[in-house]
Parts: C-alpha cells; sequence; structure tokens
C-alpha cells in the first residue's frame, strides 16, 4: 500500500525538515504485519515528493490474529489488506511520521505552523460508500478532491468497478493537519480496522479530529466508523465533543473512559504510597508520565519501554523541551526490557506496570518478576491487566479472542489473583487486588488491578 505526499514550496526539499526524513536517504521500519519504508522519488528545490510504502505479509497478518481466523479456510490468506491502504497504512504513518503529527519540527517551526500546498495521493484505497464519500470527507476541510473507481479487472470492464479509489487531494495545509486527517479518515473510508478496539481509540480520535471533526457534517459517520460501530465507545467520544462547548450550561458531564480511570487509579495508589521517586514501566507514548509529573511528591520520574519510537512520541506528547527546566529534570526516558535486570531500576520507591504484562508469553513472566519485584524491589508495585471475563460483554470480541492482537493472555479474576499472591509470597510482598472501572454483577470489572506492599518497607 502506498502514500505520496508532495509539495511545490520553495525550497521544496524543505519537506523532510517537517517530516523529520532527509530526503537523500531512505528508511525501512519494522511493523507488526511487515515493513515500513520511507522514501523520496523526487527532491528538488521546486518539487519534493515523500512516499510511504507499506510491505506487509498476509501470512504474518493471518498467523497475529489472536483467536485464530474466521470465516472459510482461505479467507485469512486471499483478501485485499495487504495491498489496499487501510488501518494498517494509518498505524504506518503514525511510525513514520509521528513527530510531524505532533506539529513540531527543530529546524523549520515556522514552517510547521504554515499552511503549505500539499497534494496527497492513495492510488488504491478502499471506499466503503461510493465515489462521492471521499469528497463529503475531505472537501469540508479545504481539499480539492479527484477521486477516480477502479475497474474490478481492467481485462474484463464489463465486470463493474471495484470498491477502490484513486484518489488524490489538493490544498493549502499545515502538514499536522494533513497527516492527522489521512490518519482518521483513511480507515473510515475502508470502515474497517485490523486491530480490535477499545477506549484508547477515543483518545485518539480527540487527539488526531479533536480540532475539527465537532464541525465536521460527516461527524457521526467518522465517529461511528473510526470506533468500530461500538456504539458505548461513540456515546462516549459523542460527550466529549457536545460537551466542548463551555457556554452549554446543560451540557451533561463527559464520562471518563476505561483508559482515564485506570490511569487515575494508579496516580492514585502511587501517591498514596508516599513514594518520591517511582518508574513507570512499559511506559508507551506517556499517558501516565503526564499526571506523574503535575504532581510535585514525584521527585524523580523514570519511563521505560522496550520501542525507541514509543519514546520520541512519549518526549513530543509531553513536550519535554518547551517544558521548564525545574520540570523537565524530574523525568527520564529510557530504552530497555523487562526481562533483563537494570541497574536503573534500583533504590525507586514506587513502580507501574500499566497494561504490560499481557504483552509478553506467560512461560516468560518470571524474568519480568525477577527484575522488578526481585531485582529492582521498588516499595510499592502496582500492576493493572484485563479481566478476561469482561471480554463477553463485548459482542465484537469472539470467544477466545483477546482485547489487543499483540495480548499474548488475558486472565480472569482468580488467575490473576493466583498469581499476585504467588509473587507476593516468593519476593516479600503483600498484596491487594482492586477493580477498576464499571463493574458487571456476574463478570466483575473490565481492569483488575493488584497493589504489591514491600513487607520491609
Amino acid at each position: 500500500m502506498l502514500l505520496t505526499i508532495t509539495t511545490t514550496h520553495r525550497p521544496a526539499t524543505d519537506l523532510g525538515y517537517l517530516l523529520h526524513k532527509n530526503p537523500a536517504r531512505s528508511v525501512t521500519f519494522d511493523l507488526p504485519v511487515g515493513r515500513g519504508h520511507v522514501f523520496s522519488p523526487e527532491a528538488t528545490p521546486e518539487r519534493c515528493t515523500v512516499a510511504l510504502l507499506v510491505e506487509a505479509d498476509p501470512v504474518v497478518i493471518s498467523r497475529g490474529r489472536a483467536g485464530g481466523a474466521s470465516g472459510t479456510p482461505l479467507e485469512p490468506y486471499v483478501n485485499d489488506r495487504p495491498y489496499a491502504a487501510s488501518s494498517f497504512l494509518s498505524t504506518a504513518l503514525r511510525e513514520a511520521f509521528g513527530t510531524a503529527m505532533s506539529g513540531r519540527s527543530r529546524e523549520r517551526q515556522d514552517l510547521a505552523d504554515t499552511a503549505l500546498p500539499f497534494t496527497a495521493h492513495l492510488p488504491a484505497l478502499p471506499s466503503r460508500g461510493g465515489l462521492d464519500l471521499a469528497g463529503r470527507l475531505f472537501t469540508p476541510l479545504g481539499y480539492r478532491v479527484t477521486a477516480r473507481a477502479r475497474l474490478l479487472d481492467p481485462q474484463f470492464p464489463e465486470w463493474g468497478e471495484s470498491p477502490y479509489l484513486d484518489l488524490t487531494l489538493d490544498a493549502e495545509v499545515r502538514l499536522r493537519d494533513l497527516l492527522a486527517h489521512l490518519y482518521v479518515l483513511i480507515p473510515v473510508l475502508d470502515d474497517g480496522k485490523h486491530y480490535y478496539v477499545d477506549e484508547t481509540e477515543i483518545d485518539k480520535l480527540l487527539r488526531y479530529a479533536g480540532g475539527w471533526l465537532d464541525a465536521h457534517p460527516e461527524r457521526d459517520l467518522v465517529t461511528r466508523r473510526f470506533l468500530k460501530h461500538r456504539h458505548a465507545l461513540r456515546r462516549a467520544a459523542e460527550a466529549h465533543f457536545k460537551g466542548a462547548d463551555e457556554d452549554d450550561e446543560d451540557a451533561a458531564p463527559v464520562a471518563p473512559t476505561l483508559n482515564q480511570q485506570r490511569l487515575e487509579a494508579v496516580a492514585r495508589e502511587l501517591r498514596g504510597s508516599g513514594a518520591t521517586s517511582v518508574l513507570d514501566l512499559g511506559c508507551g507514548e506517556g499517558n501516565l508520565l503526564k499526571l506523574l509529573l503535575a504532581e510535585r511528591q514525584f521527585e524523580t520520574i523514570l519511563g521505560m519501554d522496550v520501542s525507541p519510537r514509543v519514546l520520541a512520541r512519549a518526549r513530543d506528547r509531553l513536550k519535554l523541551d518547551e517544558l521548564p527546566e525545574a520540570v523537565r529534570g524530574r523525568l527520564t526516558l529510557v530504552q530497555g526490557s523487562l526481562t533483563y535486570r537494570d541497574a536503573r531500576l534500583s533504590g525507586a520507591g514506587a513502580a507501574a506496570l500499566v497494561e504490560v504484562i499481557e504483552h509478553l508469553d506467560e512461560d516468560r513472566l518470571w524474568t519480568l518478576e525477577r527484575v522488578v519485584f526481585g531485582a529492582a524491589r521498588p516499595g510499592t508495585v502496582v500492576v493493572t491487566t484485563p479481566n478476561a471475563e469482561y471480554n463477553a460483554t463485548w459482542a465484537t470480541l469472539s470467544a477466545g479472542d483477546t482485547r489487543h492482537e499483540d495480548h499474548r493472555f488475558e486472565w480472569t479474576r482468580a488467575q490473576f489473583t493466583e498469581w499476585a499472591a504467588r509473587v507476593a509470597s516468593t519476593f516479600g510482598y503483600t498484596v491487594t487486588i482492586k477493580p477498576v472501572g464499571d463493574e458487571d454483577e456476574r463478570l466483575g470489572p473490565p481492569t483488575q488491578m493488584a497493589v504489591f506492599r514491600r513487607e520491609d518497607s
């Protein structure tokens, strides 16, 4: 699948500064479904084009599905996902151009804040809704839309048109806005996503569409499709948009998402521990770190993640370079794995592992236990993980499916309690299990949390 972005702004090669990619060099990076490539087929002062090519492996896509394939035996292997633009491309877009999507450019910030002439081209884009759907989505955002339907097979024109478009978008727009529009609307046109959608998807929608979706004439369609027709998520997202008008005194309060409830619950336990130094292990893009930075109690904060790209996005989202030195100096971001002992983790008063353990194979969890509870030994450790029993409340999950394609397991309440008790006993901790989120009377909470406290602390 392919996306090209072209500008004729003079000098056009400044596009490389905005995208943080040198036009003279190609870049290849790994994706969960294959590889991504960024390169420039043309780079002159008059015209510069940057291409994002996603090389997906249909076998990897199929075998990566949790819970096994559905449908006919060949269905996972014979489909359009590796070749037509889809949420795979949106994921690669964020992976390749995450800093540009934040609107920051160290060398050309003035250009990053300026509307420039851009042409975006998607030669094979599914459009589940007819030829005019792309126009209905992009025209209100200021684009000139050229959409050409593709034939099912050029050798057999009598077969008619396929659901794929050759789409070209032209506009004078800030680069970060162009990337955000593409990130949100590509899967909306396709009306599908390759991963399980939960409440974190609301955060993505608000982050990348919060500035323009509220007034968009197709807001309902965009919200419904981006959230994969999950009615509960759609209602929660709509509450955010409708509640944004501060002049509306009758507006209903916005209910926090499960992700927000989870982060607040963890932050509350860390505050209650009395610790002044804290570790966020598997920190991701820095959602918990943002809450911790706001608490003066925490004098030193360390965020660790295995992915350097994710850490770069965390730095951008937290706007570390813009924070006062007194605040910025309290936070350290490091790359590392929780399956290897690391001296940088020693001496902390508390640690958090928010939705982390389920990303490791069960038979490798002992390595994490030894690193965190055996070697680092924080006074308090807070661990959250999905409650597998609660998955039955979601119609979009089949029996045996996990909430995310990278989850290696999800435990019932009894399994999590048994694991927590064994870890506490082995390493000299006491443990308390607590619910997070609205509890189902029979199935329990959506998230389960264990709070470990070291017995000698």
